[in-house]
This record gives structure tokens, C-alpha cells and sequence, in this order.
């Protein structure tokens, strides 16, 4: 070989090396399978100052320096993947990030772009995996002054004006502006070209292992694909509406997943509002909508509270029933998001009461944080996401499945509420003890084809064969 020759090959086996570092880093959808991730606004979560925030519609102080210095409370919930807030560099207090002004710069009110390289690294040194909320609809309330925005500053770069007032139209809800917010035309060759750029070198360089993608069905399905494929990593769309078959046309046909709004509803009716719990059948059933609906349940992202809803608790102070909603929510086929404050059982109202500062109140001897760290173990311990779900028992008050062999049983009776059945529909064998996660001392054994469960006070349970 010629020195020539050798340093050819010697680039051509870094390039090589390059791309499969990359590819082995970049999280697959199937990979994100047993995570279970934090959902925080970046502004709420964690602050350099002790200060209370007068006004939650503007920046509170939240910072990616903070969050850093925070991750072990995520992960002692048993959490190992946050979704933080949009990075960008948003016009006057975009605070939550949906109002972007500057694709090219990050937020300085979240810190810099070093402190943000610094969080995914250490997020990353505690297994933590880190998805980013991204917005490829619209920009940052301007009106009609584009020259404010970057890159996109002309008027080319947007659809014409009009206001989406009829969501069962889905031509206007794709081209008109939601909220007044400039709608950008992903049909035009620059804005859907830079777009693609743009979110390729974001995940690139920060080492993001996932994105959120916010107002999904305002945008076209075919440019989803192609933002999806150019990031490169697991994509959970945002599809605001109950609508099964509504929501299910969005994973696959745009992205590798949606956020399971329709799951949601069927929380807030059945605990918040305590209608009957054969609503859960009714998805989750052996002839459930969701399995053939979606064309991968495991890969929903399954939520029972976020930043653009009242909390559970604001519409249900029965601590009881919001445990019987969380199990649920983390136990049940696909990828459980947690929304920060829960743990602390926040109970705030419509946006921005919902977006409350988390700080001071890092207690990891609460209920709900010890409730939610036992659950995560268990779903560790059993490899839960690999696991098939069957329902086992299902009336107005009492709602059970298996995870495998993990058998969870919810009720919707609350606070005072003792329900106790007879399971006769089950995968144990003659004389398999099985014991509760919250208290090993409780078990039940398999006696006669059959073993009887029992909620007292209106909390839910997890028993596990021994």
C-alpha cells in the first residue's frame, strides 16, 4: 500500500466506525419499549433559586444545570428516560417552548448550549435516556412579522392566513393557524427540506435518544415520515383527541407512535368520574379496540396526567382512586409517561395552572413517589414490557389483567371501597402462591382453580407468583 492508499483506508474504516457508533446509540422504537419515561417542563422542574414563581405564564427559572443536578430523584422513582421542554430560542415568554423564534440557538433562559450537551451526558452516565419535545407546525406568536423568525422569514415559508374553527375539517386543521400561531407549509421544497436538516442535526448534536412531536395531525402524514426517518430515533406524536381510529391513523402512516390520548379519557372517566371500569374492556378487552386499531399497542405512549390538562387530582382529590389511575397507567401494554409533580400529588388546573414549579418539594418519602418506585421495580424485575396482557375479570367496579404471570387488579370504588372476587380465569397452576408488591406479607394461593383477590380501601394491588 502507498501512504496514499493507507490513509484512504484508514478514513474509510473511521467513517465506517463513525456510523456504527452512531447507529448503535441512536434508540430504536423497539428499544424504547421498556423504558419508562419522566415527562417535566424544563422551566418547572428544578432552578438554580429557591424563589416561588409569581407568574406561571412566563418563565418560573427552570434550568438544564438544575435538571442535572436532579436526575437521581427521577431515577429513584425507578424512571430511566425524561421528556424535557423545546430547546429553541423562543419569542417572549415561550416558556414552555412552543413558541419558537430561533431553530439555530437554544434557549438562554434554560442555559446553554453546553449546559444542555452536559444533561444529556449525564443523563445518559445514569442510563437515562433523553426525549426532546419538538415543533415542526408553527412558529412563535409574530402575527405577520416573519423577519423576527429564523430561519423562516418571509411570508413564502407560511401558509395564508386563516384560523382553524372546525377540527372535523381536516384540510383547515392542516394549513390554517392554531391559536394565531404561524402555520408553516411543509409543502414548500426549503421549509420542508430545512426541517428535515434541522431536526437531524438537533438529535445528532446532543445525543437526544427520542423526540415528542407536538400538534402531529396539523401537519401532513407524509412529511411526518420523512421527519421521522430523518431523525433517526423513536417519535411519539402528539394527537390531541379521543378518537380511536382518529388517533391510530397517525402511528405508522406519520410517526412510530402516538401518545394514547384515548387511553387517557378512559382514565379520567373511569377513576376521576367513576363510571363503570368496563371502559377499560372495552380498549383493553379480548375484543378491545386498541389491538385492532393500532398497529403496535407496546409502542403507545401511555399517560394519565400532562402539561395541557388539568391534574387528575384537580377534578378527584380521592388519593385512592389517583393510585388506582397510576397503576394503571404504568401497567398496561406500551411506554408509561409519568408527568413530574404527580409524585408530590399536585392538583393544579387548566394551563398554566397544571405547569406548577416543582421546587421546593423533592420528597421521595411521599406516597406516590414510593408507590411509583415500587411499580417501576416491579416492571424491571419481570421484564413487563415483553410481557402479553390478558384480561382476567372486568365489571363496574373491578378491573383485572395479567402482564404474564404479573397480575394487576384495579377498582374505582375509592377511599373506604373493599372489593373482593373470585378469579377463576388465570395462568397459575394448582397451588402457586401469589403475593403483593406493596406488602409481601399479603399473598393468596391457587385452591380449586381459583383464588380470591381483595382490595381493601379502595386501592388498587399487583400480585406476583413467588
Amino acid at each position: 500500500f502507498t501512504l496514499s492508499s493507507k490513509m484512504k483506508l484508514l478514513h474509510s474504516l473511521v467513517v465506517i466506525l463513525a456510523v456504527v457508533f452512531s447507529t448503535c446509540n441512536a434508540a430504536s422504537p423497539a428499544e424504547w419499549k421498556s423504558r419508562t419515561i419522566y415527562q417535566l417542563l424544563t422551566d418547572r422542574f428544578a432552578s438554580p433559586s429557591s424563589d416561588s414563581c409569581g407568574d406561571l405564564s412566563s418563565y418560573c427559572g427552570g434550568t438544564f444545570t438544575a435538571l442535572e443536578d436532579k436526575l437521581d430523584y427521577i431515577s429513584g422513582m425507578g424512571f430511566d428516560a425524561i421528556w424535557i421542554s423545546p430547546v429553541v430560542t423562543n419569542t417572549d415568554n415561550g416558556y414552555h417552548g412552543y413558541w419558537a423564534k430561533d431553530l439555530t440557538t437554544v434557549n438562554s433562559h434554560f442555559g446553554t448550549s453546553d449546559d444542555l450537551k452536559s444533561l444529556v451526558k449525564a443523563a445518559h452516565a445514569k442510563g437515562i435516556w433523553v426525549m426532546v419535545d419538538v415543533v415542526a407546525n408553527h412558529v412563535g406568536p409574530v402575527n405577520f412579522d416573519f423577519g423576527q423568525i429564523t430561519p423562516f422569514n418571509d411570508a413564502s415559508h407560511y401558509h395564508s392566513y386563516c384560523e382553524i374553527q372546525d377540527w372535523n375539517n381536516q384540510q383547515q386543521v392542516e394549513l390554517c393557524r392554531l391559536s394565531g400561531l404561524p402555520d408553516l407549509n411543509q409543502t414548500d421544497s426549503y421549509v420542508r427540506s430545512t426541517l428535515k436538516s434541522w431536526i437531524s442535526n438537533l438529535v445528532t448534536e446532543y445525543g437526544f435518544d427520542g423526540m415528542r412531536v407536538d400538534t402531529t395531525p396539523e401537519v401532513a402524514k407524509d412529511f411526518w415520515q420523512e421527519f421521522n426517518q430523518a431523525a433517526g430515533v423513536y417519535a411519539v406524536g402528539e394527537v390531541f383527541n379521543g378518537d380511536i381510529s382518529y388517533v391510530s391513523s397517525y402511528q405508522g402512516a406519520a410517526l412510530n407512535a402516538v401518545l394514547n390520548y384515548p387511553f387517557f379519557f378512559t382514565v379520567r372517566d373511569v377513576f376521576q368520574q367513576k363510571k363503570s371500569m368496563r371502559e377499560i374492556e372495552n380498549v383493553f378487552g379480548p375484543s378491545g379496540s386498541y389491538w385492532s386499531s393500532f398497529s403496535d399497542v407496546s409502542l403507545l405512549g401511555t399517560f394519565i396526567d400532562n402539561h395541557d390538562n388539568p391534574r387528575f387530582l384537580n377534578g378527584q382529590s380521592d388519593v385512592a382512586l389517583f393510585k388506582n389511575a397510576i397503576v394503571a397507567g404504568l401497567t398496561v401494554t406500551g411506554i408509561p409517561i409519568f408527568y413530574y409533580g404527580d409524585e408530590q400529588e399536585y392538583a393544579g388546573g387548566s394551563d398554566p395552572g397544571c405547569r406548577e414549579t416543582l421546587w421546593p418539594n423533592y420528597n421521595t418519602d411521599s406516597e406516590i413517589y414510593q408507590l411509583v418506585q415500587t411499580v417501576n421495580k416491579m416492571r424491571k424485575d419481570q421484564t413487563l414490557s415483553t410481557l402479553n396482557q390478558t384480561q382476567r375479570y372486568a365489571d363496574d367496579q373491578f378491573y383485572a389483567f395479567t402482564r404474564g404471570n404479573v397480575f394487576i387488579a384495579l377498582t374505582n370504588t375509592g377511599t373506604g371501597g373493599n372489593v373482593q372476587r373470585s378469579i377463576t380465569y388465570h395462568p397459575y397452576s394448582e397451588g402457586t402462591k401469589l403475593c403483593s408488591v406493596f406488602n409481601s406479607g399479603s399473598c393468596v394461593s391457587v385452591s380449586g382453580g381459583a383464588f380470591s383477590v381483595s382490595l381493601q380501601n379502595g386501592l388498587p394491588d399487583i400480585l406476583v407468583p413467588q
